[in-house]
């Protein structure tokens, strides 16, 4: 294991210690939606959105909030901009980017040349 890695591992630790039994399951269950193979509310469908991974129900894709994101806004705004989405849309949105990163630069690139 690197150092870097054990920095990051003594932060969560740390952190760890810090938390209530509450806030650890929240981080558990935030953990074990991360590592899942599917993220819930986000959908890939041929003809929407060009196939790109979208909110579910609507024709927002991730790469645009992502892009939204990058350009300076947080949650409260996408919220206000988006109504129809919720935080959990949101929280979806974040970890398919985090797990895709390469897709999603790659489709913010190809929008912004479109």
């Amino acid at each position: 294991m690197t150092s870097a890695m054990m920095t990051t591992i003594e932060k969560a630790e740390q952190l760890l210690d810090e938390m209530n039994q509450s806030e650890k399951i929240q981080l558990l269950q935030m953990i074990a939606r991360d590592l899942s193979s599917d993220v819930p509310g986000i959908v890939k469908t041929t003809g929407i959105c060009g196939g790109d991974a979208r909110v579910q129900g609507t024709r927002i894709p991730v790469w645009a909030l992502m892009q939204y994101r990058q350009l300076g806004a947080n949650d409260a705004d996408l919220l206000r901009a988006f109504p129809t989405l919720s935080s959990e849309d949101l929280a979806n949105a974040w970890q398919y980017a985090r797990r895709h990163p390469e897709e999603i630069k790659r489709q913010i690139r190809e929008n912004e040349t479109a």
